[in-house]
């Protein structure tokens, strides 16, 4: 068969005593495989096409090897190294980007986000709550929850401790992938399925979600929720709480542009233009009446802050005396309520 696919990826996992998958690592995951590649790997594992993840065990990973090494180097390598395992292996082959249908599946598509390989928003997440188990994870790995007090017991009996670092569906990003060109203050308050991009900085106080990220370079000290890509060169300072949430195979997007600056204690419901700030302890939704007022300060009309989501060179406060949010320009209010006429 000739396979064209839209991802394809060799992993080792872990599983529960019922062979349920908990979590699976790709080292390597491909978007877009080359042909010869996906249809080495489709003739030694038996697939025959769609969205299917596959496990394989030691013999067929020295197989998959031998077949890649004119193909892809790199791979066959990796295939090397997983015919040495004494943990489950599993090949994820992704036909489309469609929804999701198992957990090996999940935890590529949210690989491919931690990769870099797509960026938020760029690959379908529908139905991921679902397949990502809620687990234990411990100083030894992934954990099913029905197993934790008997291997909690195990390792006592043994001199040894079984640390609980969290109870989640999703891992922290740093025990699967460390981006080239980073800064994180604390690696737990980042998801795997988050894109960090070069140059990001996030301080002990930052998180991102997983489907969220930075563009980079820029400084992360608040939080960046899931369905929010924040530009180049912005600063979203401590405390700050982006709005745009959403759940798995959601479309809405909150885009922070470049050099944007949102406060402690602030935060967005709207796609915000290169240049805005927003002050420290203003929330600005989607709602929000906004007094827009022109170079002197003179008001020019009210709007709601959907009307001026993603227009550049913007600087959101709040009326000390009144407690109105109002929004300058460093262009003229009048030349952005034209420009918005003529939008509409």
């Amino acid at each position: 068969m000739s396979a064209n696919l839209f991802s394809l990826a060799f992993g080792v996992g872990t599983q529960n005593r019922q062979g349920t998958w908990l979590e699976v690592f790709y080292a390597q995951p491909l978007l877009n495989p080359a042909a010869a590649l996906a249809d080495a790997a489709a003739k030694v594992l038996g697939y025959t096409g769609g969205n299917q993840a596959i496990a394989f065990n030691n013999t067929q990973a020295s197989e998959l090897a031998d077949a890649l090494k004119g193909i892809d180097a790199a791979q066959a390598a990796l295939l090397t190294r997983l015919a040495e395992s004494q943990k489950p292996l599993v090949a994820t082959f992704l036909s489309e980007d469609a929804a999701l249908t198992s957990t090996p599946e999940a935890y590529l598509k949210l690989h491919l986000l931690s990769h870099r390989l797509v960026k938020p928003h760029g690959t379908s997440l529908a139905g991921i709550f679902p397949l990502l188990p809620n687990v234990a994870w411990t100083s030894q790995g992934a954990v099913d929850l029905a197993e934790l007090a008997e291997r909690q017991l195990e390792a006592r009996l043994k001199g040894e401790l079984l640390e609980v670092f969290s109870v989640d569906k999703f891992p922290k990003m740093t025990d699967y992938v460390v981006p080239a060109g980073v800064r994180i203050a604390d690696s737990a308050r980042v998801r795997l399925g988050a894109y960090i991009g070069e140059g990001t900085t996030i301080m002990h106080e930052g998180f991102v979600n997983f489907n969220a990220g930075t563009e980079g370079p820029g400084m992360i000290e608040g939080r960046v929720s899931a369905g929010v890509f924040v530009g180049k060169g912005s600063d979203l300072g401590g405390g700050c709480s982006t709005m745009g949430t959403l759940s798995g195979g959601g479309n809405i997007v909150i885009k922070v542009g470049e050099g944007c600056l949102i406060g402690a204690n602030a935060g967005i419901g709207i796609p915000l233009g290169d240049r805005n700030t927003v002050e420290s302890g203003l929330y600005v939704t989607a709602g929000t009446k906004v007094r827009l007022l022109d170079d002197a300060g003179e008001l020019v009309k009210v709007i709601k802050a959907r009307e001026l989501a993603g227009q550049p060179d913007l600087l959101f406060r709040r009326n000390s005396e009144t407690g109105a949010v109002e929004c300058k320009t460093h262009k003229s209010a009048i030349e952005l309520n034209d420009a918005l006429h003529a939008h509409n």
